[in-house]
């Protein structure tokens, strides 16, 4: 009996008790300090409920871990272990929906179906003159804030063409809602989740250039 128990331990459960052992810590503390019902850690520990990403983040500032290494242990498929081919998924839509199937954390269709509203929203906000400064004076401080990578080039390219002269209006309010998505970092995906944080970034650049194809842009 003891020995299948210990079989069917998920690995969270080993490593959050582990975890609790080094900070000297019941589950009732962890709960307490985490504003988690006792039964919900429980029954995350002992395999019997998945645990949410509230929950995982929660564990991780209050038991001082990573997010990856929680994300790994709760046998989230997919998450980990992707890193290389991570690095060029920016370019295709239908490769960041695979990543986020395979993962588990998100639902693709849901994410993207949230991601459309905020570019619908921004795209309003790109009309005005807030919006349209944010984008002029902030862009290049947020991407040396995020570094380098396929959406970001795409993202530099459509920042160059939103600030032409000779840009359409419509086209500019397409460009403007993507890089204010990422200016604003509305953070659909949270970025702790490395490495696929920026996924909603790239997948609000696709879908505007997307649009921009279909109604005969280039960016």
């Amino acid at each position: 009996m003891a020995k299948s128990d210990q079989i069917n331990t998920p690995p969270i459960g080993d490593l959050i008790r582990s975890l609790l052992k080094k900070n000297s810590l019941s589950m009732r503390n962890l709960a307490t300090l985490c504003g988690i019902d006792s039964a919900t850690i429980s029954r995350i520990l002992n395999g019997k409920q998945q645990p949410k990403l509230t929950h995982l983040k929660l564990f991780s500032e209050h038991l001082d871990i990573s997010m990856d290494q929680l994300i790994k242990a709760a046998g989230f498929e997919g998450y980990g272990g992707k890193r290389e081919r991570n690095a060029g998924i920016h370019d295709s839509l239908d490769e960041i929906m695979e990543i986020l199937r395979e993962s588990r954390l998100f639902d693709p269709e849901a994410t993207t179906a949230r991601i459309k509203q905020e570019l619908v929203k921004y795209e309003q906000y790109a009309q005005t003159d807030e919006g349209h400064n944010l984008i002029c004076n902030e862009f290049h401080l947020k991407v040396g804030q995020v570094g380098v990578g396929p959406f970001i080039e795409h993202l530099k390219t459509m920042h160059i063409r939103y600030c032409g002269e000779d840009t359409p209006d419509r086209e500019k309010l397409l460009l403007g809602s993507a890089l204010l998505y990422f200016i604003l970092s509305a953070d659909i995906i949270p970025d702790y989740l490395f490495p696929i944080g920026y996924l909603d970034d790239a997948i609000a650049v696709q879908l505007v250039l997307n649009r921009l194809n279909e109604e005969e842009f280039t960016a």
